[in-house]
């Protein structure tokens, strides 16, 4: 039989591509693991989530076994809805979604929004398993670059007005991580920010604000671009796996409720009622600010071991973003393949993810590679840069 066969073009095409996940290291149980963009093991609140499951065993018996689950799951919305507010963004039920962690929502909005004709803006370096989703649907992705203030907009400007001169397709929409974004840690200028919205009006666009890391600043936390929406443009998608548990998988859409309906009725039930409840169970129980506190503060001193390390043991010519918040450094090692770097790397018992697999043009990120503080111990952040510096003076020797 011929499978292939079976596929529509659309697959086929997708197909193409890299599988996903392809940039995930091949690690030894040794190694420090500097790559890995989890949650801190301490700081996964695994008591608390025990608890919560007792609680909601001892207190609705097999309720939330079944398919249409807890009473709580409308209280886990009502969480996020007053969370949303408290954070300059006034919603209405029936403006969120809940859906199984952010990528879910990246994909339901991909697979309502995109098809083979369609076009998307990301940023360049993204989050790179946003790439492999939008590739699912269209291969008309078109990048824009980001600097220290996170998206240049002025190019961003240029590529539209150029684009509308010449009749070309408009974008659907575009991909933005504004705050402490992954891979580089950067946050986008509240002039920027208004200048995208700008931009998203003038050319008839929406923007997809990923805010997983935006309540992780060191400092403070920057406005979102949906708080600052004038016109219901952006369709905002928030996470709880950087701040309570990836495992869980709960994130959410917040958009016009128009929008709403249309996700909600390509999602219909792909999502996991008992951990919903679990998750609204433990909120209940918790003072979400004081841990927003002490998640920030911990990975602000872990940040600043890193930082204070690369700048002792890695070569004058390696630079680095420096983040105001988040999980993540940026670094460029000039004159260095990053992917062949990480061989050396774990072999020397330290890992990192490389540069490539954020951009689309792959060849763009050959001497970037991205740190993750937000793993790994003090120690071991220290302990991971010296290896890493090692490594890297001793390929000019």
């Amino acid at each position: 039989m011929n499978t292939e066969s079976f596929f529509p073009n659309n697959i086929k095409a997708a197909l193409q591509h890299n599988p996903p996940g392809e940039w995930i290291p091949s690690i030894p149980t040794h190694a420090i693991r500097l790559h890995s963009g989890y949650p801190a093991p301490h700081l996964v609140p695994s008591k608390e989530l025990k608890d919560a499951v007792a609680l909601l065993i001892e207190e609705e018996n097999d309720l939330p076994l079944h398919y249409i689950g807890s009473p709580r799951i409308d209280r886990l919305k009502e969480w996020v809805r007053i969370r949303q507010e408290k954070r300059g963004m006034p919603a209405k039920v029936d403006e969120l979604l809940i859906t199984s962690g952010a990528c879910q929502a990246i994909d339901l909005i991909a697979r309502i929004f995109l098809d083979e004709e369609a076009v998307v803006i990301v940023e360049s370096p993204t989050y790179m398993e946003a790439l492999e989703i939008f590739h699912n649907y269209t291969d008309r992705i078109l990048t824009i670059p980001i600097d220290q203030d996170g998206l240049q907009t002025e190019r961003l400007a240029e590529m539209l007005a150029e684009r509308k001169k010449k009749g070309m397709t408009k974008p659907t929409f575009l991909y933005t991580i504004p705050t402490f974004h992954n891979p580089t840690g950067t946050t986008m200028s509240d002039v920027r920010r208004r200048h995208v919205l700008d931009l998203a009006e003038e050319y008839d666009f929406f923007v997809l604000e990923d805010d997983a890391y935006g309540e992780l600043g060191f400092t403070n936390n920057p406005k979102t671009l949906k708080s600052m929406d004038r016109e219901d443009r952006v369709l905002y998608v928030g996470s709880l796996s950087k701040v309570v548990a990836p495992g869980m998988r709960i994130g959410w859409v917040h958009a016009s409720e128009r929008f709403i309906q249309a996700l909600f009725w390509f999602k219909k039930d792909l999502e996991h009622p008992f951990s919903q409840a679990t998750m609204a169970a433990f909120l209940e129980n918790t003072d979400f600010t004081l841990r927003l506190e002490t998640l920030s503060k911990t990975y602000q001193k872990k940040c600043h071991v890193m930082l204070a390390a690369l700048e002792k043991y890695l070569p004058e010519n390696v630079s680095w973003f420096v983040p105001g918040g988040g999980y993540f450094v940026w670094v460029k090692v000039p004159g260095v393949d990053t992917e062949k770097l990480l061989v050396k790397a774990t072999e020397g018992g330290v890992s990192f993810l490389p540069g490539k697999y954020f951009f689309l043009n792959q060849t763009e990120g050959v001497e970037y590679l991205r740190l993750s503080f937000s793993y790994e111990n003090e120690e071991n952040i220290e302990k991971g840069i010296r290896r890493l510096g090692d490594i890297v003076k001793s390929l000019s020797r």
